[in-house]
């Protein structure tokens, strides 16, 4: 069952909900023994209501006589999360929906209504990257976590933006079906990778463009241009004229993570290109992207993708022109 008011963002709605279609397409066509998916997208009132880009939706019934149990409840967000906030209502049956869900989902701000209602209470959460200190001032009983696409704590699991909420549905598909049954759906959809929740939600690219200081974003975008060099603090201080307490200080200040969390991230994201682009060994493309071993670009992946990088290969690397139309 799925949450929506006045100003949600319509891909928070349509994304799960195509995950969980598909998932019911697949379990129909092969007859697998595993129960399907019923979904439905419910609202305060019932009435039809304005997504922010304008499209209407019209939900199927009331928050209020969604019929228990709900296996899954999945509150979308959107810039009306603040007005859906307030309603009091609302925030009354998504309370009461939990008390009946065997789970509870957030995609987006939608965590800001879990909040209101007390669900995040204690537990880790996670939203959009651009909303959560917001939502850790204004519920500071959360332990709110900017980095990953998505979080789970116990039967609670909440998302990041937009497609993130597409990454967790299909988790959710993978613990209610199995691995290969979100591998194929998100292969249906034409989704590139389907990420582990604790992937970050940020790009390195797009870290080097974001500090202030104009001698932080050289020092990062030399860690883009020159993936392959030494990067210790000291070095990337010294290219910024700072001593390497004041660097690492005002780095994190700026960009959210540490110097050696960042050159890792862009380190990863340089391999992966590699891997997907290249057929150079796993060896040659560690050396290149500044790993030094393929054990230790292993262990990295492994850390954050959950997969190795051979593996990670064999499912990403793109395959020839000829050898597709051969096929």
């Amino acid at each position: 069952m799925i949450v929506a008011y006045p100003g949600v963002q319509i891909l928070d709605v349509t994304g799960p909900l195509e995950v969980f279609a598909g998932a019911e397409q697949l379990v129909r066509a092969t007859g697998r023994a595993e129960r399907g998916y019923e979904v439905s997208v419910v609202s305060r009132d019932g009435s039809p209501l304005r997504s922010s880009s304008g499209l209407t939706v019209v939900p199927d019934g009331t928050l209020a006589r969604a019929q228990a149990p709900i296996d899954t409840l999945i509150v979308a967000g959107g810039p009306g999360c603040t007005d859906a906030a307030e309603d009091g209502p609302l925030i009354d049956g998504i309370t009461r929906a939990a008390a009946a869900a065997r789970r509870t989902v957030s995609v987006c701000t939608g965590a800001f209504l879990l909040a209101r209602a007390g669900l995040l209470d204690g537990r880790r959460a996670t939203t959009h990257w651009a909303f959560a200190s917001e939502l850790a001032r204004r519920y500071p009983a959360v332990n709110v976590d900017a980095e990953p696409i998505f979080v789970r704590d116990g039967d609670v699991w909440t998302s990041a933006g937009v497609t993130a909420g597409m990454d967790l549905a299909l988790a959710l598909v993978e613990e209610d079906l199995d691995r290969d049954a979100a591998l194929t759906i998100a292969r249906h959809l034409v989704l590139f990778l389907r990420r582990p929740g604790n992937q970050s939600q940020f790009s390195a690219t797009l870290t080097a463009q974001q500090p202030e200081r104009e001698p932080l974003r050289d020092a990062l975008t030399f860690v883009v241009e020159h993936v392959g060099q030494e990067h210790s603090v000291e070095a990337m201080a010294a290219r910024a004229n700072m001593s390497p307490r004041h660097f690492a200080r005002a780095f994190r200040a700026e960009t959210g993570v540490t110097p050696a969390r960042y050159v890792e991230r862009v380190r990863l994201e340089a391999a992966r290109r590699g891997l997907e682009d290249s057929s150079a060994p796993v060896a040659a493309v560690a050396a290149a992207c500044g790993f030094g071993t393929a054990e230790t670009m292993r262990r990295a992946f492994l850390r954050v993708l959950e997969v190795s990088p051979a593996e990670y290969r064999r499912r990403f690397q793109a395959q020839p022109v000829r050898g597709r139309a051969a096929a």
